[in-house]
C-alpha cells in the first residue's frame, strides 16, 4: 500500500526550467540590451552572484552585483507568480492520489514563496498537507532530513512513502533513507538520465497512465 507521497517542485511538479535557462536574457531585455546567443548556457552553472558579476563585466552594466541579483530575483518571482506551468499530466496524478485518500507533502530545495505562489495560482497547493524547504530544514537533499520531516508530517513509514524527484542526488538520498523513489524526467537532468533510471524504483519519462504507475508501485511494496 502507498501510504504517502512526497513531491519535489522544480522539474517535477513545475516546468520551471525555462526561467533558469533564460534568466539572464529576460533581465537584459528589461534593460534594452540584446543577449548573446549562448548566455543561458554560460550562466546556468553559476550562482546568481557569479552571474551578476559576469553580466557587469561582459555587458558593461552600470549597477552593483547586489542590484543585479535583486533584478534577477524579481524576474524569477514574476515567472513563478504569473507564468510557470505544471508539467503535463501532473494534475491528474495529484487528483488520483487525493481521490485515494493518500496524503501528499512538498519537499523543495527552492524558495517557499516562489513555489507557493505558483502552486496557488495553479490551484493545486491545497492538495498538499505541508510544504518543506531545504533552507528551513537546514540541510540540502544530500541529506534525508527533509524527507523524514515530510514523512513525519504524514505519519507514514519511509518504506511505504514514495518520493518523486528529478535530480540524481535527491533520488539517491531518498532511496538510501529507505523511501520508495520515482525518477521524473526533466531536461535539466539529461546528463544523469541513465543513473536516475537505474537508481529509482520507478522511472517516469512523463506523467501519464496513472493506473500503470499505481500497479507498478504496488508491486514494489
Amino acid at each position: 500500500m502507498i501510504s504517502g507521497v512526497i513531491f519535489d517542485v522544480d522539474g517535477v511538479l513545475l516546468n520551471s526550467m525555462p526561467v533558469w535557462e533564460n534568466l539572464g536574457e529576460l533581465y537584459l531585455n528589461r534593460l534594452g540590451i540584446e543577449a548573446e546567443k549562448d548566455l543561458g548556457q554560460i550562466l546556468f552553472t553559476m550562482s546568481l552572484e557569479e552571474g551578476a558579476e559576469y553580466l557587469i563585466r561582459h555587458y558593461g552594466i552600470d549597477k552593483t552585483p547586489e542590484q543585479i541579483v535583486a533584478g534577477l530575483n524579481a524576474e524569477v518571482r514574476d515567472f513563478y507568480e504569473n507564468r510557470v506551468p505544471l508539467k503535463e499530466g501532473v494534475r491528474q496524478y495529484l487528483e488520483e492520489f487525493r481521490e485515494r485518500g493518500i496524503p501528499m507533502v512538498i519537499a523543495t530545495s527552492g524558495d517557499r514563496e516562489n513555489a507557493c505562489a505558483a502552486l496557488t495560482r495553479l490551484k493545486v497547493l491545497p492538495m498538499f498537507q505541508a510544504v518543506f524547504t531545504c533552507s528551513e530544514i537546514g540541510s540540502s537533499k544530500s541529506q534525508p532530513d527533509i524527507y523524514y520531516a515530510a514523512a513525519l508530517q504524514m505519519d507514514t513509514e519511509p518504506g511505504a512513502t514514495w518520493v518523486f524527484e528529478d535530480a540524481l542526488h535527491a533520488v539517491r538520498t531518498a532511496k538510501a533513507a529507505g523511501f520508495k523513489t520515482v525518477g521524473v524526467y526533466d531536461m535539466a537532468s539529461d546528463r544523469d538520465l541513465k543513473q536516475i533510471w537505474d537508481t529509482a524504483d520507478i522511472y517516469l519519462p512523463e506523467f501519464k497512465e496513472f493506473e500503470m504507475f499505481w500497479r507498478r508501485a504496488a508491486e514494489k511494496l
